[in-house]
Parts: structure tokens; sequence; C-alpha cells
């Protein structure tokens, strides 16, 4: 390991500084009585790190589980350790502006309610949204219940709705499975379990919710005033998020960088699955925000960790993480065009020292190796060049013939133990993963691959990594979990544009059945004056908009009349009830009929 400045205590005494009160327990639950976050369970955190942890992955557990709530700056707070993310809180006129309200509508209320109860009874006046990931709007509702939400100003970069429920939507279900694993649901919290998702502690599992944004920031410079607070906007998209900000509040001298600069190296791709981002343009904005807000602040803060306190300290800490987006991109193009492939980048290169040792460089979230080969991933794609790998046999397939040429199952688990014994964890689980893989019923296999993925996993420094390792030891020793996705929740769903509704069903269709299949349906929105005309051929569903009168000149063969929300009704079940129709029905429970249902990030479509 790099040898690591552990006697700095700068971060401890900047998490610790303005701390006003803890939420006590701090434990959240539902109205059911369920508990959604729990961080008195990470109390182990205060003994010295054990030999089932990498030091370095326990120091930043250590920093992100402090919880309550801190004074930032004058009138501007955070609540942090009640979820994931950090909700910030600055104060107007009238009431408090709330910037980022967690993932869960039950950790939201739990934090606004230890900020009143420290500051008062301050009602909320505004909400921010700095970026398109649920964890940053979910707990909506927590500060803006139903019927309060009138004349409260929600604020959110352009792009923020279509890129915020999209990433539920889409590939939500395989998102969920992937996220469960990168954040360690079934691990107990423990020094040999599950200590940190690097970012903050872990994910709650209360109840996502979405307020619509009434204000979009449409350009760099644009500024708004809430409450009597003067806000001025960076847009950044591309970076962390598809549509993300940053923003100064120009009399308070306090700068939001949202998620694109925290205590800790972030995710290029992260583990779960999202759209790669683009670290290129995430330096350059970085850099931007140096330059557009030099001057006007003191302190800057971020929906993860903690503050950064001091203009030139500020300064020092954006140029270092410019740096770091900076040189991962441009090292990586440069090895790429000398003819390297991903992983032999990725196993290569290395942070200069003056990044290296930086703790807020450190790879706790996303890491060098797994970035590296996303940006790769970027520019080349999954295809390394090496036409061996072009048309390689899936993975089962693979397994069986690495086995019998390894000499057999028993031949190839011993050779694997001896790579284990040996302390090549890597090679051993490469081995054993083939050996499962040929024969998912050899439990000696399973579990030699479940003590190597362990060791692996206590060994990492990087969050996640641990998380995935451990939580796949977990499943080969008591096999797969359950998918808990809580993305169909229906303020999700109401969010989504009907052609991202289309996009939904049609992503649904089960192709091979539909070859066959030769239908148009039209739907007539009566409260957007459009017509929508979906057809459905070769197995692809396609839709287009036409104008509302087009329709008539080539009729289609089912014609239903409707509004949205009827709409949101009939795609969830609800049938042609109140539905104005013309046409064949029946075309309609075919197509219906083709719509899978495996995925629950949506709601299930049925005849």
């Amino acid at each position: 390991m790099t040898a690591l400045p552990f006697e700095d205590t700068t971060d401890f005494e900047n998490a610790d500084r303005g701390f006003l009160g803890a939420l006590v327990p701090a434990v959240v639950k539902a109205a059911d009585g369920r508990v959604v976050w729990d961080n008195d369970a990470y109390d182990f955190l205060r003994a010295d790190c054990p030999d089932t942890a990498h030091p370095s992955l326990w120091r930043q557990a250590q920093l992100c589980a402090r919880q309550g709530l801190y004074q930032v700056t004058d009138r501007v707070f955070q609540v942090r350790g009640l979820d994931l993310s950090n909700m910030t809180l600055v104060e107007g006129e009238r009431g408090v502006i709330v910037i980022d309200p967690l993932i869960s509508a039950e950790t939201a209320a739990a934090a606004l309610a230890l900020y009143r109860r420290h500051r008062g009874e301050r009602p909320v006046t505004g909400l921010i949204y700095t970026h398109s990931h649920g964890d940053h709007f979910g707990g909506a509702r927590g500060v803006l219940p139903r019927g309060t939400e009138e004349g409260v100003p929600v604020i959110a970069p352009t792009g923020f709705l279509e890129h915020a429920v999209s990433e539920n939507v889409y590939a939500g279900n395989a998102m969920t499975r992937r996220a469960m694993f990168m954040y360690g649901d079934r691990l107990p919290k423990a020094p040999d379990g599950q200590i940190s998702a690097g970012l903050g502690m872990t994910t709650s599992t209360g109840t996502i919710t979405l307020v619509p944004p009434t204000t979009d920031i449409t350009r760099t410079g644009q500024e708004e005033t809430v409450d009597g607070v003067r806000i001025v906007f960076q847009l950044t998209p591309g970076t962390e998020a598809p549509a993300e900000m940053n923003f100064l509040f120009p009399e308070l001298r306090a700068l939001c960088l949202a998620e694109n600069a925290t205590h800790n190296m972030h995710n290029i791709l992260t583990l779960r699955g999202a759209v790669v981002r683009d670290s290129r343009i995430w330096a350059r904005y970085l850099d931007e925000a140096i330059e557009y807000f030099d001057d006007r602040y003191d302190v800057a803060f971020a929906s993860h960790h903690w503050p950064t306190w001091g203009h030139d300290n500020v300064v020092a800490f954006l140029s270092e993480q410019r740096d770091l987006y900076a040189y991962l991109h441009d090292q990586t193009l440069r090895r790429l065009n000398d003819g390297l492939t991903g992983p032999e980048i990725a196993e290569e290169l290395r942070l200069p020292p003056g990044l290296e040792r930086r703790w807020h460089a450190r790879g706790y979230y996303g890491s060098l190796n797994h970035n590296i080969k996303a940006v790769y991933q970027r520019y080349l794609g999954w295809f390394d060049g090496n036409v061996a790998h072009l048309w390689e046999h899936p993975p089962v397939e693979q397994a069986v013939r690495y086995v019998e040429v390894a000499g057999g199952p028993g031949a190839a688990l011993a050779k694997a133990r001896g790579y284990a014994e040996a302390g090549d964890l890597r090679f051993a689980a490469t081995l054993l993963n083939h050996v499962v893989f040929a024969d998912p019923s050899d439990t000696a296999a399973k579990e030699a691959l479940a003590a190597v993925y362990r060791r692996l996993g206590q060994g990492a420094e990087n969050g996640p990594w641990r998380n995935f390792y451990l939580m796949s030891a977990i499943e080969l020793r008591e096999g797969p979990g359950t998918v808990q996705l809580d993305a169909a929740n229906p303020e999700l769903v109401t969010a989504l544009t009907v052609e991202m509704l289309l996009d939904s069903v049609a992503i649904r269709i089960d192709g091979p059945r539909a070859w066959d299949e030769d239908l148009t349906i039209d739907l007539v929105l009566t409260d957007q004056q459009r017509r929508y005309r979906l057809t459905l051929r070769n197995g692809a569903l396609t839709h287009r908009s036409i104008a509302l009168d087009a329709g008539r000149r080539t009729p289609a063969g089912l014609t239903l009349t409707l509004t949205r929300p009827q709409l949101l009704g009939l795609l969830a079940g609800g049938g042609l009830a109140g539905i104005e129709h013309e046409g064949d029905p029946g075309l309609l429970t075919r197509l219906f009929g083709l719509v899978t249902t495996t995925d629950k990030s949506f709601p299930v479509v049925t005849p």
C-alpha cells in the first residue's frame, strides 16, 4: 500500500466542525415499523482497524459515519450521516431552502426534524436538486409533503427530469441488482462485513418520491432568488451525472459543488451500471468553477462528505480534483493509442505522487483501476482489438472448456487452491469462477471461491469492491437474494414523458414472440394535443409523434383517445374503461400479451 499520511487529521477536524447535535438513536423507521436507516449499526468503527479491513477504507468509513446537524457557515447547515448523501439547508427570509433531500422520504423527514429541533420551525420555502441521481431527490416528499408544495420553487438543472426517471426505468432492474452488491445489501454491518460505500455508509431503504421541478437552470450565470437568497448557477452536464450543476450563494460566500468534487475519487462508470461519464469534461468544468467563482466564497460543500473551509484550500482541493480526472483521462488515451487494452492500462497506470497521497483522491468509491477501463470503454467499447476475443464462447460454455483443459473439475479445484495458498488470489478467483460456472452444483468449488472472494474483499480499499466481493461470497454460500426495487413508486412513473412511457413498453417486448406480429395503434392524447403512432413490426415496437389530423389519412388498426393519466392507468393494467376507442381492441390485448413483466422497475402491463 502507498505510504499514506495517517498522521494528517485535517479531515477529522473538518468532519466534526460546526456540530450542533445528533439524532439519538440514529434509527429511522417507515410507517409500518420497518427500519430504513440505522447509523448506530456502525458504532464498531470507533475501534482501531482490524485485519479484516483496509486501513484507508476504515479511516474513510470513520469519517462518513459521523452523524448529525452541522453548521457550515452563517445560515448554511448540513445533516450528514442519515443517508448515503447529505441534506443541506440554507436559511432565507421566511423559511429554509432544502438542497438534495436524500434518498427516502423517511430519512429526509428525520433530517428536517433534526434541523428544526435546533433551528426552529421554519417552513420549507425552496427545494434544489443538484443533479439527477436518486440519492438527491428521492426524499422530496419528506420535506414537501403533498399539499405543501404550492408556491415553493423546485429548482433543477435542465434535463433533470428526463435523466432522473429514465435511469430508474430503462435498465432499473439490472441496475438495482448490481446496486445490492455495490452497497452490500445482505452484508452484516461489522468489521468483517459492510463498513462503508466510500461515498457514504450505505443507501436507505425507504420510500422513493419525486416533486417535479418548477424552474430549470439552462445556462451558466443564471441567477435565481429564493426566499430572499440570491443564487448563481454553473451548469456541469455530463460530469458525475448527465444533468448536474454547481452554484454559489454570493452573500453567504458559500459554494455548492454538488457531487462534482467530493472527498474521494468518483466513478467514471459506476459498478451498478450507468452511461459512461466524460472525465475530460468533468475536469474542464472543475477548472471553470475555479475561475468562474473565484474570490466569491470562503467555504465549499458538496452533496456527500464534509466541507472545505478557506478560499485557498478550496482552490487547492478543486485543482487536485481537476487534475485527478484529467490525468486518468489523458494517460488512458495516451496508452490506448500506444496499443494497450483497458486491463493492461489499468494494471500499469498509477497516479502522480502529488495526487496519490491526497486522501480526497483515493479510490474509495470509484477506483483508478475500473475508471481507466471506463475511459477505454467510452472511446473504444467492449472489443479490445484482439480478434480472439471477438467471438468467444459465453461464460458457461467457456468455463466447461477451461475446466477440461485444466484436467477436469478436481484438478482445476486443486490448482486454484494452490494459487490461493500462494497468494495469487486474482487468478485463483478466475480459475475457480470457471469451475463454478462449469458445474454450479460443485459445493467444494463454490466454497473455495467464496473464501477467495472474502479475502479479496477484506483487502480492498474501495468500498464497492469490498461489498461486491463479500456479497458474492454470501451468494455462493446462501444462494441469490431478492431484488427489492422501489423505483416503481408512482411519482417516478408519473414523471415520465409520453415518449419515455412508450420506450419503457418497447424495451419490455419479447422480441422473438413478436416476430410475426404486424399492428399499428394510435394514441390520441387530448390533454397534449398530440397523436402517437405505435407500430409493432419485426419484433420491434416503435413510435412517433404526428399531427392530430395526420393519423386520419393513414388509419391505424386501433385508435385510443385518452389523457395522459388514463394512459398511465392503461399501462398499469387498468383496461379500456372510460377510454374512447375505435377499431379492434384485440390489438391492445395482443400487444400487452407480448410485454414481459419480470422487470419490477415499471408497473406490470397486463391486458
